[in-house]
């Protein structure tokens, strides 16, 4: 019988202080929820066909599929009432999650225009920006009527730091007062993440107070503007271990499924972060 993992010890566990950040391990096996207690990050498609459900020993959240969703087929599928009805399920089965992320529309050109890039194809949505960003504002005001109850987490979209501005009147308009928001994702910095532009925009938006997500970081990016967000997450560890021969005493081929490697890659990330960007491992009781 598989043993639980608990989180690595390098840095102290207990409730968060001001300012910490916490660091979710993004991964598409949902049964790791049962077998380690540090913050995990799975879509809510992977609870769809769920008849065996694990309850969770730590902190989690849910995003919501907006990439691959706008990747492969150019909108959003699945009703904001089917999402919802997603989200109660996962909620009553495994225990209650940190947050879940709206059904944004990124702003990334791959999704709006189409294409391929980087022996990916993507189908595109042929709006705009501005399309995008009334979409995903006018989602999460759905989002919130249908489920005021629901911890959902409204997502900035843009590609510059006026679209982004831009974005944040948007949702002021529409009388959502981000400040109060327990979480604000910031979309579409991903591939910036690691650069000036995209350590401005998240600069830009932290200093509305906001508590930021950043969706994919990695360690250059936590490096620049770690101590900015609220909490991050990333699923880089599995590209990492394709690259790379199994862990010793492994006998899969890699280890890009393999928890022991993805816990390892998590702990050295977070080691990686300047001691005065420190994020903090955190336990089920400070969510």
């Amino acid at each position: 019988m598989t043993q639980p993992i608990t989180s690595p010890r390098a840095l102290p566990v207990g409730a968060p202080t001001p300012g910490a950040m916490r660091f979710y391990l993004t991964t598409h096996k949902r049964h790791w929820l049962r077998l380690t207690d540090v913050p995990l990050f799975l879509k809510s498609e992977h609870f769809e066909r769920a008849v065996k459900w694990d309850e969770a020993r730590g902190p989690y959240a849910i995003d919501s599929g907006g990439f691959m969703e706008l990747k492969n087929k150019g909108t959003w599928t699945r009703t904001p009432r089917q999402y919802v009805d997603d989200l109660r399920r996962i909620w009553e089965h495994v225990g209650p999650y940190d947050w879940a992320a709206q059904q944004d529309w990124m702003c990334e050109d791959a999704i709006i225009h189409g294409g391929t890039f980087n022996g990916q194809h993507f189908t595109g949505t042929h709006l705009n920006v501005a399309e995008h960003q009334h979409r995903t504002v006018n989602n999460f005001l759905e989002l919130r009527s249908l489920a005021p109850d629901l911890r959902i987490a409204p997502v900035l979209q843009g590609r510059s730091i006026p679209e982004y501005e831009h974005c944040v009147e948007l949702y002021e308009r529409a009388g959502v007062d981000l400040r109060a928001e327990p979480v604000v994702g910031l979309g579409s910095v991903c591939r910036l993440q690691s650069t000036r532009e995209g350590a401005a925009i998240v600069t830009a938006m932290a200093a509305h107070g906001f508590n930021l997500h950043g969706f994919g970081f990695k360690i250059l990016g936590l490096e620049r503007v770690g101590h900015l967000l609220a909490s991050a997450d990333s699923a880089a560890w599995s590209s990492h271990a394709r690259r790379r021969p199994p862990l010793a005493g492994h006998t899969h081929k890699n280890c890009a499924n393999c928890i022991d490697y993805a816990l390892n890659w998590r702990e050295r990330v977070v080691n990686a972060v300047p001691r005065h960007r420190q994020t903090l491992l955190t336990d089920r009781s400070a969510a």
